[in-house]
């Protein structure tokens, strides 16, 4: 069988899976948008994060990038609300205390202005009295919901969380619900 390495922006509101385990409930899933078969994602993203996925048949790259003993990069757009000060920040980057855990560093930086990304659906809430900010944040761990829980864990809860990078690879060129073949280069470097 020949390996598959397929890059998918996962929309809002679809289950990084292809199967719903939940009977009588019609929630989305990759079946919805990808029809290769034997594939399947490496790592995840929560039903209400968006962007990159990398799906994949070949079980030994599928392993290495997911363990977090490769500290392989995965870099977010996360919306936040309010402003994030220095303080916030340099604890992001430290490494926050999140339920009885304590994260690894990471790179967190104030974007200076709103990504350009298609809009949500649906948007997320607005209200006058809190303004927002975007912060890219680049981790080499995955715990379950860990950017939310860092987000909050300094005073900043996150609105919108879009994954825009799996080490190398770039969400660019796609839209949501969107898939390609990884290019000849970027598979090269992924080997």
């Amino acid at each position: 069988m020949t390996d598959r390495f397929l890059l998918f922006y996962k929309p809002y509101d679809v289950l990084s899976q292809f199967t719903d385990e939940k009977s009588g409930n019609q929630r989305h899933t990759l079946k919805d948008y990808i029809s290769v078969p034997d594939v399947y994602p490496v790592g995840r993203l929560d039903r209400d994060s968006e962007g990159l996925l990398l799906l994949t048949n070949n079980g030994r790259i599928q392993h290495q990038l997911s363990d977090p003993k490769f500290q392989h990069p995965r870099t977010y757009w996360v919306q936040v609300e309010k402003i994030p000060d220095d303080l916030a920040l340099d604890q992001l980057r430290q490494g926050v205390s999140i339920q009885d855990y304590r994260t690894r560093s990471a790179q967190a930086y104030l974007l200076s202005k709103e990504p350009d990304l298609p809009p949500r659906n649906p948007p997320i809430r607005f209200r006058k009295s809190v303004p927002t900010a975007w912060i890219e944040l680049t981790l080499t761990e995955g715990k379950n919901r860990q950017v939310r829980r860092m987000t909050a864990a300094v005073g900043f809860p996150t609105l919108r969380l879009v994954r825009v990078a799996i080490a190398h690879l770039r969400l660019a060129g796609l839209q949501p619900g969107e898939w390609r073949e990884l290019e000849p280069q970027e598979l090269q470097f992924l080997l």
